[in-house]
């Protein structure tokens, strides 16, 4: 080359180690793909550490959810049944009332049964009265009324009031029935009125 002519670079020259890349196939440097690709796992292994962290807590969410479901539901049906309960027996006490006013009733129309005589006269006015109470009696019972039978039954304080009583070592028993005893729906609305007596002993 003549002195003192200035050399062009040639750009096809190769240039220092300063200014030397490696490339990958893509023209991608290799090292910050594989950095890329490391942040890219990472990022991918969070969100879905995310997202099982939030399904864990929505399923808690939704099993709180029914278990107090189940409790409501279950203090309901308690509530409907306690409810239920409380009405049959406003409704069962109400007609217990009614019947122990009507006992009384029963006393009178056995009371005149026992003093009608059985003459000619007397026969009439007796089937009468007989059938009055029959009916009376029926329709008592239709509500749950029971007469309690006791002449002859094992002294039972539960369903009889002794009045009277005969001396005796035996077993006591009931001799003789002075007012009627009634039950309501298997409940004693009256203990029987009784004469105790003894069974003798062997």
């Amino acid at each position: 080359m003549p002195a003192g002519e200035e050399r062009t670079p040639d750009p096809a020259a190769p240039s220092g180690p300063e200014d030397a890349q490696v490339d990958g196939p893509d023209g991608t440097d290799e090292d910050e793909a594989m950095f890329d690709q490391e942040e890219s796992d990472v990022l991918a292994r969070e969100e879905i550490q995310q997202f099982e962290a939030d399904l864990a807590s929505l399923q808690r969410e939704r099993d709180e959810w029914l278990d107090t479901t189940r409790r409501l539901q279950a203090d309901f049906e308690n509530y409907r049944k306690r409810v239920v309960r409380e009405q049959t027996m406003l409704v069962e006490r109400a007609s217990e009332g009614l019947v122990e006013q009507l006992l009384p009733v029963l006393d009178n129309f056995e009371l005149a049964l026992r003093s009608i005589g059985e003459g000619d006269d007397t026969e009439q006015v007796r089937k009468g009265v007989e059938l009055v109470y029959a009916d009376l009696v029926a329709v008592l019972e239709g509500n749950g009324l029971e007469r309690i039978e006791a002449e002859g039954a094992p002294f039972d304080p539960n369903e009889h009031e002794a009045v009277m009583q005969e001396d005796g070592d035996g077993e006591p028993v009931v001799g003789d029935v002075l007012r009627t005893g009634w039950k309501l729906k298997g409940r004693v609305l009256r203990p029987s009125m009784v004469k105790v007596t003894h069974t003798q002993s062997e």
